[in-house]
């Protein structure tokens, strides 16, 4: 195996990048990217690898998303996020709050 290099692969999507491992072994090249584990392949070339990593990168964003949105939806429905409503709500009424625009100087 030859030395493993590393690479940035930005989801232009998501717009989020992530580092790949990459590293040739034999006459294919190995690729995976840890933050993402779920996201690793071989390829018989380091471009073609690098495409693969992307697509399977940006597969599993898409997927994650997808679990988060039906896990959101499901805890409204099941009132498990009521408390933050309720709460924005005290604050609100005990002037507890800043206009957005306030925010966004602090910004």
């Amino acid at each position: 195996m030859e030395q493993m290099k590393t690479v940035d692969i930005h989801d232009k999507i998501f717009d989020e990048t992530y580092t790949a491992h990459i590293q040739k072994n034999g006459a294919n090249w190995l690729g995976q990217i840890q933050d993402v584990p779920i996201v690793k392949c071989e390829a018989p070339t380091e471009t073609a690898l690098m495409k693969t990593l992307e697509k399977k990168l940006h597969e599993a964003l898409i997927a994650e998303e997808e679990t988060w949105e039906e896990q959101f939806e499901e805890d409204v429905k099941a009132g498990r996020l009521d408390h933050l409503g309720d709460k924005a709500i005290k604050n609100y009424r005990e002037g507890k709050y800043r206009k957005v625009d306030e925010l966004q100087k602090l910004l």
